[in-house]
């Protein structure tokens, strides 16, 4: 068996939004309940989002045992606008987000997410679309390498996309960390698997994660109440850059504003205030949860100026 799933910076996040008994709470990424259950001990009302079928089944038994408390929505969070208009619940207390791959998607080998195991190439987390494995089976190289480069940060991208076009057709999340690992030279010694990067970036590909989290932070902004708390976790530079970005012109920091230019239209009324540094976990949580070492938890508080119209 697997270890159960630790929710990353929980306290922290707990701390951030102070859930207590009449909130309505958005959870945008239910996985496995971590931080659902740690709202509804705090006796709050919850609204969890997970576009994965399997979170959303494993998710039923608690949603029994919450006394009415807990929903479950089989929905990716980028739409939670559009599904909380869709059951009368225009506005909420607090949105948390934790983004990335969970946990438990990550040791379900049938899965196709790590290259710890032999699984299929698949990293869908809504189970449904294109796979890991009908991208880099027929996409171009230059457009596998744009992806590698752009989502991976892979300074060799160019390099392994042509060694993976060369080894079509892939069909298991072992066969494409051996063609990584050989196009870049892997030593048994390194810190980090070169295949890593790869993994990442075809992952965040195929769901359109980044698409999807700055869709979600836009949705966030329109469903929080005045003095309503966003919190973000997010697992790697790509994610926290997007994060702390929209919260900077979200506040309106780092606007220039002149007071001695007659005339001049003054800028849109900052949306959210209070936003926090960010914030990362302890020694002692990482030697409890490796998989807590590379996460960023921002959070802020939303003013009572209208949500911005932007496209998403």
């Amino acid at each position: 068996m697997s270890a159960p799933h630790v929710p990353v910076l929980l306290d922290e996040v707990i701390a951030a939004i102070d859930p207590r008994a009449g909130m309505e709470i958005i959870d945008a990424t239910f996985g496995a309940g971590g931080y659902t259950a740690a709202l509804l001990e705090g006796g709050a009302r919850v609204y969890a989002f997970d576009r994965d079928p399997n979170a959303i089944r494993d998710g039923a038994a608690m949603a029994e045992k919450s006394d009415g408390r807990l929903s479950l929505h089989a929905e990716r969070f980028s739409r939670m606008r559009e599904e909380m208009e869709r059951i009368g619940v225009p506005q909420v207390d607090a949105v948390v987000m934790d983004i990335g791959v969970s946990s438990m998607q990550l040791d379900q080998e049938e899965r196709g997410f790590a290259f710890s195991s032999d699984g299929p190439l698949d990293m869908r987390m809504s189970q449904e679309g294109e796979s890991a494995a009908d991208f880099l089976n027929t996409a171009d190289e230059a457009a596998i390498a744009d992806v590698l480069y752009q989502y991976g940060e892979e300074r060799q991208s160019r390099r392994v996309a042509r060694a993976i076009v060369a080894a079509r057709p892939l069909e298991t999340t072992g066969e494409l960390a051996r063609v990584v690992r050989k196009a870049l030279g892997h030593k048994p010694h390194d810190k980090k698997d070169p295949a890593t990067r790869t993994f990442q970036a075809v992952r965040i590909h195929v769901n359109d994660e980044l698409g999807e989290l700055k869709a979600g932070l836009l949705a966030a902004e329109a469903l929080l109440k005045e003095g309503g708390v966003l919190a973000v976790v997010s697992f790697h530079s790509l994610e926290d850059r997007i994060v702390k970005r929209f919260l900077k012109e979200a506040s309106g920091a780092g606007r220039a504003v002149s007071r001695h230019l007659p005339g001049e239209v003054p800028g849109p009324a900052p949306v959210f205030t209070k936003v926090s540094k960010a914030i990362r976990p302890s020694e002692a949580e990482i030697d409890r949860n490796p998989r807590a070492r590379s996460s960023t938890l921002r959070h802020a508080i939303r003013t009572a100026a209208p949500a911005r119209d932007l496209a998403a």
